[in-house]
């Protein structure tokens, strides 16, 4: 599946570019909706910050991908 949103992207600008993509964050425990550092970490950080295994961040970036191709 070709990604719209890459590990690299600020979290910022995720939930800017596709806020449907907030509830997803916050089911798998990051509340980055409303975080200072979103402007400054990517995805990738935040995830890695919060403890989050390889598997289940996998996960999470079909899961968010998959609402932002649906959106589009």
């Amino acid at each position: 599946m070709q990604q719209l949103i890459t590990k690299e992207i600020l979290v910022s600008e995720l939930l800017e570019r596709h806020p449907e993509t907030a509830p997803i964050l916050i089911s798998y425990g990051l509340h980055c909706v409303g975080c200072a550092f979103s402007s400054f970490d990517t995805l990738e950080n935040g995830i890695k910050i919060h403890g989050m295994d390889d598997e289940t961040f996998e996960m999470l970036m079909k899961d968010i991908n998959k609402v932002a191709f649906d959106k589009n």
